[in-house]
């Protein structure tokens, strides 16, 4: 995620969601049969953390059980504090590829599982029909791919699902969607519009280790020096990917 997102204030309350009971009473999908028998899990990231936000304790669940596993980043996240004179697109480039590393060896995944496309932050959008050339290269008929849900809210968000979401369909691979910044946006009392085949995928067994794995992205939590902007996840934010329970769309 980043500064440019088109979100403002402090969006639905956590405590919204919890009382959401549409969705949190939709039947459980365990790892297996979320998975459908997949070679390998290809997780499609706009920036660097919203695959652990979105797909943390996927990931963890499926590392312990020796699935594979790829993370695909499309950008660096260097735009994430455009006002900053310390905290440079260089300097959180660099910064955020080694949290991206830290995060996923926290879910027990080499960070030889991570590419970087080095696609503008920002401009994901614009380059929309090169990064589904891309995965059409790359990906396989035996993968399940997760990217963002295509109405999410953020352009760069939507644009990498919409590539995902072609790509996968040209390749003829499995694909399920991830909501981040929908979780702030909408209002839970209408999910049943927007999302009509939720799953839901227990991750308490793996609930700590992905807390420890977003806990590496310093530059957005805020916990690093000279940073005089807001955190873009501040506790609000990061509420929403405390729970036992990831959501993912058909």
């Amino acid at each position: 995620m980043d500064a440019v997102a088109l979100i403002n204030g402090q969006g639905s309350d956590e405590r919204s969601w919890q009382g959401c009971d549409w969705l949190w009473q939709q039947p459980e999908t365990g790892l297996q049969a979320l998975c459908a028998g997949a070679a390998r899990i290809v997780v499609v990231a706009p920036h660097p953390d919203d695959e652990v936000l979105a797909c943390g304790g996927l990931l963890g669940l499926a590392a312990a059980n020796g699935l594979d596993t790829w993370v695909v980043a499309v950008t660096d996240g260097e735009a994430c504090y455009p006002d900053e004179a310390w905290w440079t697109p260089g300097r959180l480039r660099d910064a955020r590829r080694h949290e991206l590393a830290a995060a996923v060896s926290a879910l027990g995944i080499g960070a030889e599982r991570i590419t970087h496309l080095g696609i503008a932050d920002g401009g994901v959008a614009a380059r929309e029909a090169v990064l589904q050339r891309w995965l059409r290269r790359h990906l396989h008929k035996d993968d399940l791919v997760l990217a963002p849900w295509r109405f999410d809210g953020h352009p760069d968000h939507e644009a990498a699902g919409r590539a995902a979401c072609h790509a996968a369909r040209a390749v003829g691979c499995a694909r399920l969607e991830y909501p981040v910044w929908a979780w702030h946006w909408m209002d839970p009392a209408y999910a049943h519009i927007a999302w009509e085949r939720p799953r839901l995928l227990d991750i308490s067994t793996g609930r700590d280790a992905k807390q420890r794995a977003i806990a590496e992205f310093r530059t957005q939590t805020g916990d690093v020096e000279q940073l005089q902007s807001p955190p873009i996840l501040p506790a609000h934010v990061l509420a929403r990917f405390h729970r036992n329970h990831e959501v993912y769309l058909a």
